[in-house]
């Protein structure tokens, strides 16, 4: 299977579709990363407080190691978490969850949340800039970023994130984010891709996309992801499922069944109520 490969505002690339590795920990949750690198993911979505980088780590090595595909063609991002968000810490932190990872390099360092009340993520920004300039970090972005905290860390440091890690699914679609992304060359990646706990694909929409093609409810859902230009995240522990999430390239929706996905969303279709301009995760 090939996946397509999206170009990143820094020159790097990323494939079009990862794999989400939260809360995959200890034995079972390393038996589930082999399973999805040997299925084809070449992405790997970790972060501190998953608490899973030495898993995602271990995984990454010996699969490159056993597989011999070029390091190149592996992406393994991590994310810093709000306890770091100050300039020394969030270097420190790097270099930390580098060793965690026991790679050469973190392939995408992200910010996990703003937290605006605590209001220093200028400063972890800061401390994510320095780490690429290392060489800890060959890209780095943001995750859960409004437009207005985008604006605030690019004018702070002059340097544009290449990702934004959101929520992102048929019933919270982010049109307004997703365009500002566009205006700066950010790369979208949808956490919860497929709508967590939702009743999303028993909408009639994705079942009709789904029907129409011959696939699963869950694959409609990730191909309109990707015709959107989104790279989506999907998680699963079963093989099976794992493949069935990555064979989503071998079809192509309308135009009409992607504006019909689209238009399931809603004003706040947050699965959590985590909102960026409020939630603090340290």
């Amino acid at each position: 299977m090939t996946i397509p490969l999206l170009t990143l505002n820094d020159g790097h690339a990323m494939p079009a579709i990862g794999f989400g590795t939260y809360p995959l920990r200890g034995d079972d949750g390393y038996a589930a990363l082999r399973s999805a690198l040997d299925a084809g993911y070449r992405v790997l979505d970790s972060a501190v407080n998953y608490r899973n980088e030495e898993e995602v780590g271990r995984a990454a090595r010996e699969f490159l190691k056993e597989s011999g595909i070029p390091r190149d063609e592996l992406t393994v991002q991590t994310k810093l978490p709000g306890r770091h968000h100050d300039y020394k810490l969030a270097v420190q932190a790097g270099h930390d969850s580098l060793a965690l990872l026991g790679l050469d390099r973190i392939d995408m360092l992200l910010i996990h949340w703003p937290n605006p009340i605590t209001n220093k993520f200028r400063d972890a920004w800061r401390g994510l800039v320095a780490l690429q300039e290392q060489g800890v970090a060959r890209s780095i972005g943001v995750s859960n970023f409004t437009a207005e905290h985008l604006a605030a860390i690019i004018e702070d440091s002059g340097v544009t994130p290449a990702v934004n890690q959101i929520e992102l699914h048929p019933y919270f679609t982010q049109p307004e984010l997703r365009a500002e992304h566009a205006r700066l060359g950010i790369l979208t990646q949808s956490w919860s891709p497929l709508g967590k706990g939702s009743s999303v694909a028993a909408a009639s929409a994705v079942a009709y996309a789904a029907t129409a093609h011959g696939v699963t409810p869950t694959q409609a859902i990730l191909r309109w992801q990707i015709q959107l230009g989104n790279v989506p995240l999907p998680k699963s522990a079963n093989p099976s499922r794992q493949e069935e999430n990555l064979d989503v390239f071998d079809f192509e929706l309308t135009d009409a069944e992607v504006a019909a996905i689209s238009a399931l969303t809603r004003r706040n279709g947050r699965i959590f109520g985590g909102d960026p301009t409020t939630h603090e995760e340290m």
